[in-house]
């Protein structure tokens, strides 16, 4: 293997890595929205939850197929804020899913042919459920955490 097809997998590992670690942050997250939540969106939140867990799943085979071991799940995450109410928990929602289509916008640089496409697609879906919890859309999914004037602190929630 030379030089370059080395890193370019090893770029990709990272970034299939990183989209993991996000998706276990995502998956608690929702835990936390689901307790939180008011009763006319918890459907649709038990729906990102499961939506989440399956991207988890999906990744942690990927990162085996390449050879390396998945990254695990924290025991917990620090929140970005306290979530006591419903308002909260929505606001919640559209974090995961800008911090997940951060990481998937990432993927989708670094990979290419199919993992690429199936990176693509999980962008998109991010990136649609944030306009619904939002209420409205950002003009580049997955690009809003490294634009200017975001704040900091923009990646996946830290253990």
């Amino acid at each position: 293997m030379s030089k370059a097809t080395n890193q370019e997998k090893n770029r990709e590992l990272k970034a299939l890595q990183a989209a993991l670690a996000a998706e276990h942050a995502a998956v608690y997250g929702y835990g936390v929205v689901g307790g939180r939540i008011g009763t006319e969106r918890r459907t649709e939140a038990r729906a990102a939850y499961d939506a989440h867990r399956a991207r988890r799943d999906a990744l942690g085979r990927e990162v085996e197929d390449l050879g390396a071991e998945p990254v695990a799940a924290s025991a917990g995450y620090a929140l970005p804020f306290p979530v006591a109410d419903p308002a909260a928990a929505v606001r919640l929602a559209v974090v995961l899913e800008d911090r997940v289509a951060a990481v998937y916008s990432d993927l989708v640089r670094a990979s290419g042919g199919g993992r690429r496409a199936l990176a693509a697609e999980a962008l998109r879906e991010a990136a649609v459920r944030a306009v619904r919890w939002r209420g409205g859309s950002v003009a580049f999914p997955g690009l809003t955490e490294r634009a200017p004037g975001a704040p900091s602190g923009a990646a996946a929630p830290t253990p």
